[in-house]
């Protein structure tokens, strides 16, 4: 019995661990106007690290819309597909660090980190230098 107790516990601990994870599609929201803005896919690339890209644009007329502000090789891209959140590394069990996101409106860069609240609440924070410095959207889990 006590074999038995002690497998579901490390198993309901591993379901918990997985609903905790960024992971997955979530709709972005605009954190000065309230509004939906698209949906998000995040991912973990081959070197462990989490990237984001645009899945799909919720905003009706720019559907089709480019990142006419961006610089270099994103410049007037379709922002539909593109990568807009980069580089970030596990900090703990709901943080992940150290990363970058884009700004398709403006084509600005910014520092980046992730908090999962809970699993369907994702806090994204870009920032300039100090964490203090900066914007924090929350976004939510897309069933």
């Amino acid at each position: 019995m006590k074999k038995y107790f002690v497998a579901c516990l490390l198993f309901s601990i591993g379901i918990f661990a997985y609903s905790q994870s960024p992971i997955g599609v979530w709709k972005t929201i605009d954190d000065k106007t309230g509004k939906e803005k698209s949906h998000v896919k995040i991912y973990e690339t081959q070197s462990g690290k989490l990237q984001a890209e645009v899945v799909k644009i919720l905003t009706p007329g720019k559907e089709d819309a480019k990142c006419t502000e961006c610089k270099g090789a994103k410049k007037d891209k379709p922002i539909s597909g593109m990568v807009i959140l980069w580089g970030l590394e596990k900090d703990n069990e709901k943080r992940w660090d150290d990363g970058r996101i884009l700004d398709p409106n403006s084509g600005k860069e910014y520092d980046c980190r992730i908090t999962v609240k809970d699993k369907n609440t994702l806090e994204v924070r870009g920032y300039m230098g100090v964490p203090t410095l900066g914007r924090t959207q929350t976004w939510t889990r897309v069933e």
